[in-house]
């Protein structure tokens, strides 16, 4: 027989299914409805529901309530720190049993080859690792990458069946103003999926947007601009990360009326965040929590997230669609007892069985020779651009303040919590340092640095002292990259990410482990931050209104342009 002529036999009771789950209910998500009766899986299928069943496996989940495995409608899985493996590990058994990336941060690191690693990465995991191709390597012309990628790049990725479409398409004024490029890769994925990315936009430009094709989007950050994206037709995702934290303020628009049309992600978030809280379980539970619906909330998770990316075979416990499947003791608590991925339960055996593939991206940093001199800020003018922190949110504040130099350098400031942040080009290209001023870290003293820094990835530090700045910033071309800490002319902590300057080799227990000691480290500096690092690394990213520093230069982000 064939695989369907197996499953309507197994369906029908005519033969045994491979797994059951007895004596618990489903959620229904069209209904809302809980529903009595076996659950039948035949191979990563599901075959029957509220029906009795048999099979050569029959688990007991009285007591439980089954819902369909989560999906992460946008996430980078390079900010969890760990490679796509330890991710899986990480958070399949919370319940995540669908992810949908863009790996645009290790393109912008190596290319094409980034991307064809995430992709024969999904191979082998207990999720299902969606992998998007990405639109913006880099975001913009105004920094520095690693590689760059054009539409006759990317056309020879399509077809892997992780695919589904053009991953976040960051560069809204290229799509806005027609760039040729831009258009290029519109239309190459014409007709198909194509996620979005537009913060802060509205009215005819936002029109624009849509218009190009682009129908999901995770930058709103207000009830009134998600409402908005809503009415003109645009899938609005729901983001809680380790820096950009929207759920509180969109949850008042998640409703059983709009649920079918807003789904949940995580964009970037770390091991330290998922071990304290968790990941698209918490945000459900602190959902629930706001007064959120379950059934929408529930909803926003699975069902509306496979509609809103096309996905057909997943977000309901139904017949002929893919077993995965979340029980938990608790709806309001969202805990998961037991996960399904794929009709496999998820324990330490199946992921001891997974198959690997070789990490890539190695010894990818080369920085030019720092010194303490190379993070002087020249200028003969007192008024100075500022990049002001909103602790929460990857939106910035452009502000001015005077700062007299001094010697032809204008230096930190602790006392108005005036930092020096500095880029420094770290792919070989062309070595260039940029430096500016920031406030919002609280520092006091010494010196953070990042090989994670979006999107181009290049280092980015800020400091009190430069000769700590130059220790921090020399050390990470040592280590292959990562997060360093350093202060009185020594080294307090760091964590190693040789996987393209990006991911450990280590576990996620591992890469926790050394967060919480860099976090202990930087509070000892005076950082008043929840997110030091990866607050950092945002605060580099050109198409986050209002003020970024790249390589280049300090960006003006709402007029698209460099500062002089």
């Amino acid at each position: 027989m064939s695989h369907t002529e197996t499953r309507i036999a197994a369906a029908r009771g005519e033969r045994p299914a491979d797994l059951v789950l007895r004596g618990g209910r489903v959620l229904d998500l069209v209904t809302g409805d809980l529903l009595e009766g076996d659950v039948a899986v035949l191979g990563d299928r599901i075959v029957g529901t509220c029906e009795s069943y048999e099979a050569a496996r029959v688990i007991d989940v009285t007591g439980l309530t089954l819902v369909p495995g989560f999906i992460d409608t946008h996430l980078h899985v390079e900010s969890s720190l760990v490679t796509p493996f330890e991710f899986d590990r990480c958070v399949t058994p919370l319940g995540v049993t669908t992810a949908i990336c863009d790996p645009h941060e290790i393109a912008n690191v190596i290319g094409t080859d980034g991307i064809r690693y995430f992709q024969s990465a999904s191979e082998h995991l207990l999720m299902d690792l969606r992998v998007q191709l990405s639109s913006c390597v880099p975001s913009t012309d105004m920094e520095t990458s690693g590689a760059t990628l054009t539409a006759e790049d990317l056309a020879p990725l399509r077809g892997h069946p992780s695919g589904i479409g053009l991953a976040e398409v960051m560069n809204y004024p290229g799509v806005i103003h027609r760039d040729p490029a831009m258009m290029a890769k519109l239309a190459l994925f014409e007709g198909g999926h194509m996620d979005g990315h537009c913060p802060l936009l509205s009215g005819h430009d936002l029109n624009a947007y849509i218009a190009a094709g682009i129908r999901t989007e995770h930058e709103a950050t207000s009830e009134n601009e998600a409402r908005e994206k809503l009415q003109k037709g645009m899938r609005v995702l729901i983001r809680e990360g380790s820096v950009s934290k929207d759920l509180h303020a969109l949850a008042p628009l998640l409703t059983e009326r709009t649920a079918p049309y807003m789904c949940l992600c995580t964009d970037d978030r770390n091991p330290l965040d998922i071990g304290e809280e968790g990941h698209l379980d918490h945000m459900i539970r602190t959902l629930i929590g706001l007064g959120v619906p379950p059934l929408a909330a529930y909803r926003a998770a699975s069902l509306s997230a496979a509609e809103a990316f096309g996905l057909k075979d997943r977000g309901l416990i139904a017949p002929g669609y893919r077993a995965d499947i979340v029980a938990l003791p608790d709806l309001a608590e969202c805990r998961a007892e037991m996960v399904i991925a794929g009709g496999r339960i998820v324990d330490d055996a199946a992921f001891a069985a997974r198959g690997s593939i070789d990490p890539v991206g190695r010894k990818s940093v080369h920085a030019p020779p720092l010194k303490p001199t190379s993070f002087r800020s020249p200028g003969n003018r007192a008024e100075t651009p500022v990049i002001g922190i909103r602790e929460g949110q990857i939106l910035t504040d452009h502000l001015t303040e005077e700062i007299e130099p001094v010697d032809g350098d204008k230096r930190p400031d602790p006392a108005r919590d005036l930092v020096r942040i500095a880029v420094v080009e770290r792919h070989g290209r062309n070595g260039n340092i940029s430096t500016g001023f920031v406030r919002g870290f609280g520092l006091t003293r010494g010196a953070i640095a990042s090989t994670v820094c979006h999107d181009h990835h290049n280092i980015a530090c800020v400091g009190i002292d430069y000769e700590d700045m130059a220790l921090a910033a020399s050390r990470l071309s040592e280590i292959e990259g990562g997060f360093v800490v350093a202060a009185g002319g020594e080294i307090l902590a760091e964590l190693a990410l040789p996987v393209a300057g990006l991911m450990s080799l280590g576990t996620f227990e591992e890469v926790r482990r050394d967060l919480e000691t860099l976090r202990h480290a930087a509070k000892s500096l005076g950082v008043t931050l929840n997110e030091p690092f990866l607050q950092l690394a945002f605060l580099a990213l050109p198409v986050i209104p209002a003020l970024k520093i790249t390589d280049r230069g300090m960006v003006d982000v709402t007029r698209f342009e460099l500062l002089p």
